[in-house]
């Protein structure tokens, strides 16, 4: 190894699924830069994310990933990070590394600056057309405070519309945008100072727009709807109505659902370009030994599932995410089921680079199921959604419990061993009956410890539901 320490890459997608990846078992999806992250590490077939406190989940998601820490215990959401919450750029940083930050940072301005070294291309809030990207370039004070008018182009002629940011990217796709920053950074790089690459893109988030060869690859007449696919959600869930349930018409239509995962498909397909094109400027470089690769998702996407589009519930299409290692210190071929969330990212890091974990991050080292992949860094799993829902599962069984209107409304069991499309409710089953009584104990244990019950959002799930 060049370096006393490893580099490390760390690429995240925004509303990227757990099972669009080829290598992973996606017969329809090409991804062939991603199968190579697969086939060189270990993938984490069944990591989460806890779903969110926020109708954008990816922002307390990106907070939790980038500090460690669950998700009663971030403040404001995610909105911003607070200097106690210690960030993995922060704790690389102060470890000599070279710090390095480009595309979506949902967590504020001061938590940035103090995370990264440099950086280009950052994107400070949640979606944005892609082809006209507000950004900024590395700003040393930290401020980022520039205000400009939108650039002119087709869709906004006669826009007088403020940003903030000093630069509008109209033209160059986002992912492209990014790729190319992470490209021109690593290029920058030698082998005696090791570098963090935050490579942070906006696809495939909606707006669901490629260049159009990616889109070409995609016949929607050809997409397999879901086995859960509906033509409408059965029950009021609490979040029926938030802006990405408005995505499609109601009910769902078989052929415009196959039109958004083809556009879906044909996003991740040209983010997987980008991935590539970052791996091979460190091939290029002679670090590809040196380097940890990590690529994962900042939460998953119903796209038709159970009737709904958004990622704002506890099914696993919405909180089960990709998650891959690969590089020094890394199995190559994995594959484990141990249970994981994003915030064990950041300590598993720690491991890899012979660093000590900040006290401030809660996650869990996820070494220990890269070599042997049958054991099990977590026993159950913890799931809430603002004052809605609240969710458990342990071993193949999942719990999900639903408030609305300040009473309990609906009680949801799954054997997703049997039933992965979470689509037999065995919550009235008899046979099931002691599974129920230990995942609701579970739960309320679990409430207590994750200090939900004095969170604002639990004081509006807890009381309707004891």
């Amino acid at each position: 190894m060049g370096t006393s320490k490893p580099n490390i890459v760390l690429f995240l997608a925004d509303d990227q699924r757990f099972d669009t990846i080829a290598a992973l078992g996606n017969t329809e999806i090409r991804t062939p830069n991603l199968d190579r992250l697969v086939e060189r590490g270990t993938a984490f077939t069944h990591a989460h994310i806890p779903c969110g406190t926020s109708g954008a989940v990816c922002m307390p998601s990106r907070a939790m990933l980038n500090t460690g820490r669950t998700l009663f215990h971030i403040e404001g959401a995610g909105e911003s990070i607070p200097e106690s919450h210690t960030t993995i750029g922060e704790c690389l940083r102060s470890a000599g590394y070279r710090t390095f930050g480009t595309g979506k940072w949902h967590n504020g301005r001061e938590s940035f600056a103090r995370s990264f070294s440099e950086g280009d291309e950052i994107f400070f809030g949640g979606m944005a057309d892609h082809w006209n990207v507000p950004a900024y370039h590395f700003d040393p004070s930290g401020k980022y405070d520039s205000t400009i008018n939108r650039c002119p182009d087709p869709m906004h002629s006669n826009s007088t519309e403020k940003i903030a940011c000093d630069h509008i990217n109209a033209g160059l796709h986002s992912s492209e945008l990014i790729g190319g920053a992470a490209e021109k950074f690593i290029l920058s790089c030698d082998s005696e100072t090791p570098f963090y690459a935050y490579v942070s893109f906006l696809a495939p988030h909606d707006p669901r727009i490629m260049p159009e060869e990616f889109l070409e690859m995609y016949d929607p007449g050809q997409i397999e709807l879901p086995l859960s696919f509906m033509g409408g959600h059965p029950f009021n869930n609490g979040s029926l109505h938030v802006r990405d349930e408005k995505l499609a018409a109601f009910p769902r239509c078989p052929d415009e659902t196959r039109r958004h995962i083809a556009e879906y498909y044909a996003m991740i397909t040209h983010l997987d370009s980008q991935v590539g094109r970052v791996f091979d400027a460190v091939e290029n470089k002679g670090l590809l030994d040196d380097t940890i690769f990590v690529f994962a998702g900042d939460n998953g996407l119903a796209l038709g599932r159970h009737g709904l589009f958004g990622k704002q519930n506890c099914y696993d299409h919405s909180v089960r995410v990709p998650l891959i290692f690969c590089g020094p210190g890394v199995p190559a071929g994995g594959k484990t089921e141990s249970f994981a969330y994003l915030l064990d990212i950041f300590p598993t890091l720690c491991g890899l680079a012979g660093l000590e974990t900040p006290a401030s991050v809660e996650g869990k080292s996820l070494l220990p199921a890269m070599h042997d992949p049958k054991k099990n860094i977590r026993e159950s799993l913890y799931f809430a959604f603002c004052g809605f829902q609240r969710a458990v599962r342990k071993g193949s069984f999942k719990l999900i419990e639903y408030v609305v209107a300040d009473k309990r409304t609906k009680t949801q069991l799954f054997n997703l061993h049997d039933d992965p499309w979470e689509l037999a409710n065995l919550a009235e089953d008899a046979q099931h009956a002691e599974t129920l009584c230990e995942l609701r104990k579970d739960l309320l244990r679990l409430g207590h410890e994750w200090g939900d019950r004095e969170s604002k959002w639990g004081r509006e799930f807890w009381p309707a539901w004891d």
